[in-house]
C-alpha cells in the first residue's frame, strides 16, 4: 500500500512538471521577443497550469512559500515602503513621464509604463534602452515578495480588436519574462492582454492614443486572512 501510494504521488508530481514543461516550450514559441527579454515564457499557461492541478491545501502552502502573508495591519507600511523605493529609484523616469506609480484604494500599487519607452510601434520586443529601468523595478519585486504581480498590457484603438488583443498580451509577456529573469518567481506573476478595452484617455487624439499605449504592473499584497484576494484580476479603474 504504502509504494502505491509512493508511486501515485511521484506520478502526479511528473505529470505538473510535464504541463508546466509544455507551457514554457508553447510560450518560447508564440513570442518575438529578442535579447534579454529571453523568447520566454507564457506565464500565465504556466501559472494556470500548476494552479490547476494542485489542491486548495497546496494553493495555501504556495502562498506560504512565496514568503508568508502579511498580517492585515502590516500592509500599509509594506506598501508605502515599497512605493518609496520604486519612486526613488525610478525617479528619472517618473519624470520623464515614462513610468506613473499610484496608489490604488484597494491597498494596491500600479506602476504604469508607457509603450514608447518600453516598445517600437507594432513591437513585442522590449527596447534595449529600457533594461536599466526594468532591472531597478525587477530588482524592488523580487525584495517585496510578499506580493502578487498581474501585468497587464492595454493599446489604443488602432487596428482591429483581434489584433490589439494579441499585441497587448505579446507586450504584457515580454515584461514578465524580463523580470522573472530578474528572479521575480514565476508563481507571483499573473499576465493578461486587454487590447482597447480599457483607455485612459479618448483615441481621436495622438496624446489620448499615447497614453493608451502601456503596460501596467498592479502589486497586489498577499493578505493572512484573505490570501485568495492578491490573485484575483484587478479591476481598471
Amino acid at each position: 500500500m504504502t509504494l502505491i501510494l509512493f508511486s501515485k504521488i511521484i506520478s502526479k508530481k511528473i505529470l505538473i512538471a510535464s504541463t508546466i514543461s509544455s507551457a514554457l516550450f508553447l510560450g518560447a514559441c508564440a513570442t518575438g521577443d529578442k535579447a534579454r527579454t529571453k523568447n520566454g515564457a507564457l506565464v500565465g499557461a504556466v501559472i494556470g497550469a500548476a494552479a490547476g492541478s494542485t489542491s486548495s491545501d497546496d494553493k495555501g502552502a504556495l502562498y506560504g512559500a512565496v514568503a508568508g502573508a502579511l498580517i492585515g495591519s502590516a500592509v500599509g507600511n509594506y506598501l508605502d515602503q515599497q512605493q518609496r523605493e520604486i519612486e526613488e529609484e525610478l525617479a528619472t523616469e517618473i519624470q520623464a513621464n515614462e513610468v506613473a506609480v499610484e496608489r490604488l484604494e484597494d491597498d494596491t500599487l500600479r506602476v504604469s509604463l508607457t509603450s514608447e519607452a518600453t516598445f517600437d510601434v507594432d513591437s513585442s520586443a522590449l527596447k534595449p534602452s529600457f533594461y536599466p529601468s526594468l532591472d531597478r523595478l525587477g530588482g524592488l519585486m523580487d525584495k517585496y515578495d510578499q506580493t502578487i504581480l498581474h501585468i497587464i498590457g492595454h493599446t489604443d484603438s488602432t487596428g482591429s480588436n483581434e489584433y490589439n488583443n494579441v499585441l497587448s498580451r505579446k507586450r504584457a509577456v515580454s515584461v514578465a519574462t524580463y523580470v522573472r529573469d530578474n528572479g521575480v518567481d514565476r508563481s507571483r506573476i499573473n499576465v493578461e492582454g486587454r487590447g482597447e478595452l480599457e483607455p485612459r484617455a479618448v483615441n481621436d487624439t495622438v496624446a489620448g492614443r499615447r497614453a493608451n499605449r502601456r503596460v501596467e504592473i498592479y502589486i497586489r499584497p498577499i493578505i493572512e486572512d484573505q490570501p485568495d484576494r492578491a490573485r484575483e484580476s484587478p479591476e481598471y479603474t
